[in-house]
């Protein structure tokens, strides 16, 4: 109802479970899904794997993981299977309708109410270790540039300005990154480089 409500969102399905979120995905080809990290038959984390390893490069599905406690382990796995954000349950339709918008145009979204538990589960609380700056050392001086700002949460039209590039080299940039480092989505490269202690 609240999806429908909206001019420019269209409502093109539900599952009830992993399993069935995949079959639903293959028929409707949805841009976003709001996937339940706590799911029978299959969980969410293993259905945003499943979907997007399916999905190929190509304008993959975006995936805002659901979930209901603020310290959930899935969250993170979720990160990493590709979701572009995650959300509590307890949020409000505004926000909720802000994310699929957000999320639509390629940028990641994370619960502000639960992001430091996020980040602390990430990069392990307490750790005090060095930069690992050899972990984006098959970068080129540019991506390396782009990963950064990205990594601070700067999406495309800011990190073209930032630099004085097009948005388009810019976009070409944040792919061959995400390719070099085995990455699939933004929020995956704020994670990497907290996990890898390059941003704090």
């Amino acid at each position: 109802m609240l999806i429908e409500s909206q001019p420019d969102l269209r409502f093109v399905g539900e599952a009830g479970d992993g399993a069935e979120a995949l079959r639903v995905a293959a028929e409707s080809r949805p841009e976003v899904i709001l996937m339940d990290l706590r799911m029978p038959v299959m969980n969410g984390v293993i259905a945003t794997a499943k979907l997007l390893a399916d999905a190929g490069p190509e304008d993959p599905p975006k995936i805002i993981a659901l979930t209901t406690f603020k310290q959930d382990k899935a969250i993170v796995d979720a990160m990493r299977a590709g979701a572009s954000g995650y959300l509590l349950k307890s949020a409000e339709p505004e926000f909720l309708l802000a994310t699929i918008r957000t999320v639509h145009r390629g940028h990641a979204v994370i619960a502000p109410e639960a992001a430091a538990a996020f980040f602390d589960r990430l990069i392990g609380a307490g750790n005090e270790s060095a930069p690992d700056l050899s972990s984006i050392s098959m970068l080129s001086g540019r991506e390396q540039e782009v990963f950064f700002l990205v990594a601070r949460g700067l999406g495309n039209v800011e990190v073209a300005r930032e630099l004085f590039l097009s948005e388009a080299t810019v976009k070409s940039h944040v792919r061959s990154t995400l390719f070099k480092l085995g990455l699939k989505s933004r929020v995956q490269i704020v994670a990497f480089a907290y996990q890898h202690k390059l941003i704090d």
